[in-house]
């Protein structure tokens, strides 16, 4: 699983009209359970797609310091941090896309809430319209949410109304025109067993051999 930072042109097409993915590990600290999970999700993805990785515990996002930051005015993002600029370029070129993260606190992680505030941008992800809704410029992709937490699924949903993976989807994926195809939560990850884990590997990698199956 190699981190993708840069990329050719996103108008480049996957090798033998293989599905393009990109895989967005939200987990800032490496050797994680998220880290696994993705590895698995990857192994397989990579059999009949072209896969790139966002490796949050390795790529450093630079902090935000300007307005000029946060938007691509037309989707010119050659005055944005080269970093930035490779991690836009994966994104557009997806056709599909899957973030991993933790959940922290009833939200994922500050890592990948910097990600998202550099990475999906005004110009690039959504535009704005007088006296209309923004228009969404990343439609006909799709997604799917792999979460992990501590604490059982009634109280995510109970208390939290599943908040993490709710705001991702409605707010940020689906307002650009990405439609989310599913939520995986692998919950009460504290108490797991060595043979849960397994099978939470086994499901995950079906999970990627299916997203990369080219749609008909």
């Amino acid at each position: 699983m190699t981190l993708t930072s840069t990329a050719p042109s996103p108008a480049t097409a996957a090798t033998d009209g293989a599905r393009r993915i990109l895989v967005v590990i939200g987990h800032p600290i490496a050797g994680s359970l998220n880290h696994a999970l993705a590895a698995a999700y990857v192994a397989e993805a990579e059999r009949t797609g072209e896969v790139r990785v966002h490796d949050l515990a390795a790529v450093r996002i630079p902090h935000t310091e300007a307005r000029e930051q946060l938007r691509a005015w037309d989707g010119d993002t050659t005055t944005l941090d080269p970093v930035v600029r490779g991690l836009i370029d994966d994104l557009v070129w997806a056709e599909h896309v899957t973030i991993f993260f933790p959940q922290w606190w009833g939200t994922y992680p500050a890592a990948l809430k910097g990600y998202l505030d550099r990475v999906v941008l005004s110009g690039v992800a959504f535009r704005y319209r007088s006296g209309q809704i923004p228009r969404r410029l990343l439609t006909g992709r799709t997604a799917r949410i792999v979460m992990t937490a501590d604490g059982p699924a009634w109280w995510n949903r109970m208390r939290y109304r599943n908040a993490a993976e709710t705001s991702l989807a409605r707010a940020t994926l689906e307002y650009c025109g990405i439609r989310v195809r599913g939520i995986s939560r692998f919950m009460r990850v504290r108490f797991s067993t060595p043979k849960q884990r397994t099978g939470w590997l086994r499901d995950v990698a079906r999970l990627g051999a299916r997203d990369a199956t080219p749609r008909r």
